[in-house]
């Protein structure tokens, strides 16, 4: 080969080189090519010392840590995304789908209809709606119910002629006769943490909890009975407080405790979220968030136990660990408060990394709601992260009324400001700090 070429040849290939050595590298989307049903197309990934970013001709932040994050708006059909920097240019395909007809779900009169509940911890629904905060009580086994309409997947429920419910279709299952359960007897006891209130009937019935300013009210219906037949049960509410609901052959068993005033006598469930296949939100950088949630579950629980809180993990290694499984440890533990550690993400919605970011809390039973904004408040006070809110959210692990329990999003995976502050050494202990500060401030102490 002659020198000249041979020279050309190999300043090419060093430019070449260069640049595929000094490129940005992109987390998400995966492929070069790909089909969604989604509104935006989310590109996350990380840039070298020195290299803009440019993602169809818009410049794009990049943080210290050359991490980064946009949104694409989509049209229906091909979209041709181009993603530069001073070092490559590639070009993304994203097709999205046109989003199919979906025919509204009208709602059908039905003639009163006896079914019996399938399963336990069945949720019986203000609104024909399988998610959000629209839960009114978890149903048992075997429990009667009357259906007088149909819409989409759920049954609405009869219970008397002022009240109505909706439950999932799935859950339940015909019955050829059913007789209107009769009532045997009604009392109550006090202990000196605890209120119980006891009814019980021949059979299973329905049952809704409504937590009112001073107490808590706990409503039996019997409609087949009469559609005015509703037993009512109220009981005061203390200042921090659980409550737990029984259901044995027809004997329905409503507790309402005081949380312990002793620091030591508490258990708290510390759950790291995700773990094992499930690997939760990717970071910008590449980052798993099971992995991080487990090292600030294993600072959290070092600092609780220093302060003589009592704890117990969901799982202390990389693990698969089901929804069910959680709650179970909580449960079976008689735990008074659960808390669930994750790193959050944003939907199906442009990314707005000034926006997106920081710690925020979410509860669902009114009985969490003064523990959520202590920790969003101490957390974000620790770990340096913008308060992000404290919201309710129908997340399963939240569910359970028998503990006090919060869900921590201490930081967003996928946005490039946030990535600087979870990349941190410190940043798993500066979480746990803030969240003991947060319990500890909860009760008091």
């Amino acid at each position: 080969m002659p020198v000249m070429k041979r020279g050309l040849f190999l300043f090419l290939s060093f430019i070449l080189l260069t640049s595929q050595c000094f490129a940005y590298e992109l987390v998400l989307p995966r492929e070069k090519k790909s089909v969604v049903n989604s509104n935006y197309a989310f590109f996350v990934g990380k840039a070298n010392n020195g290299e803009y970013i440019l993602i169809n001709n818009l410049r794009v932040y990049t943080a210290s840590n050359g991490a980064f994050a946009h949104s694409v708006k989509l049209k229906e059909g091909e979209n041709r995304v181009v993603v530069k920097s001073n070092y490559n240019t590639q070009i993304y395909k994203v097709y999205r789908t046109k989003p199919a007809d979906k025919a509204e779900e009208k709602f059908c009169e039905m003639e009163l209809r006896p079914v019996i509940v399938k399963n336990n911890n069945v949720p019986l629904r203000s609104t024909p709606v399988n998610s959000g905060v629209n839960r009114m009580s978890h149903l048992f086994k075997g429990t009667a119910l009357l259906i007088n309409g149909s819409k989409g997947d759920f049954y609405r429920v009869f219970l008397s002629k002022d009240d109505t419910a909706w439950i999932a279709k799935r859950d339940v299952e015909d019955v050829k006769t059913s007789k209107p359960a009769e009532f045997i007897n009604m009392n109550g006891k006090r202990y000196k943490n605890a209120a119980v209130q006891m009814i019980a009937f021949d059979k299973n019935l329905p049952y809704t909890v409504e937590e009112r300013e001073k107490e808590i009210v706990f409503k039996v219906y019997n409609p087949e009975l009469s559609e005015n037949s509703v037993y009512t049960l109220n009981i005061p509410k203390p200042k921090k407080y659980t409550y737990r609901v029984t259901l044995e052959d027809g004997l329905y068993t409503f507790k309402v405790s005081s949380l312990p005033e002793d620091i030591r006598e508490y258990t708290v469930v510390i759950d790291a979220g995700h773990g094992g296949s499930e690997k939760g939100a990717v970071g910008c950088l590449g980052d798993e968030e099971k992995d991080i949630n487990l090292k600030i579950a294993l600072e959290l629980e070092e600092c609780l136990n220093a302060n003589g809180i009592h704890t117990i993990m969901t799982r202390e290694c990389d693990g698969n660990i089901s929804l069910d499984e959680r709650v179970n440890i909580a449960k079976d533990n008689n735990a008074d408060m659960f808390i669930s550690i994750h790193l959050n993400s944003i939907g199906d919605i442009p990314m707005n990394i000034y926006k997106h970011r920081g710690t925020s809390i979410y509860y669902f039973n009114p009985n969490s709601k003064e523990l959520a904004k202590a920790l969003e408040k101490n957390v974000s006070k620790t770990a340096g992260t913008r308060r992000d809110g404290v919201r309710t959210a129908g997340f399963y692990v939240l569910t359970p009324p028998e503990y006090t329990s919060v869900l921590v999003e201490a930081a967003y995976m996928t946005n490039p400001m946030d990535s600087v502050l979870y990349r941190s050494e410190d940043f798993a202990s500066n979480v746990a700090k803030g969240i003991t500060a947060g319990i500890l401030e909860y009760l008091g102490e």
